[in-house]
């Protein structure tokens, strides 16, 4: 048991070393409302995610498949 002491002192000065240096976790409510920042990371994410459509399967299984995008070309050999 002094080896799981030793450790859980070591851990326990550890984040207490880090926590002075980056300051404590942030914390907010479970019921406040998630704060979008509609940044260009945010739109590009929009646009990516945009490029699949959800699919649910008759067991309720739900996956995301990329849209089709019809290019006007016909595959050769038809």
């Amino acid at each position: 048991m002094a080896g799981k002491t030793g450790f859980l002192q070591r851990f326990m000065q550890m984040t207490e070393k880090t926590r002075n240096v980056w300051g404590p976790a942030d914390r907010s409510d479970f019921d406040s409302p998630v704060v979008h920042k509609h940044d260009e990371y945010e739109s590009a994410s929009e646009a990516e995610l945009a490029e699949f459509e959800i699919e649910r399967d008759e067991e309720g299984h739900t996956y995301a498949i990329r849209k089709r995008h019809d290019t006007g070309m016909e595959t050769a050999g038809g």
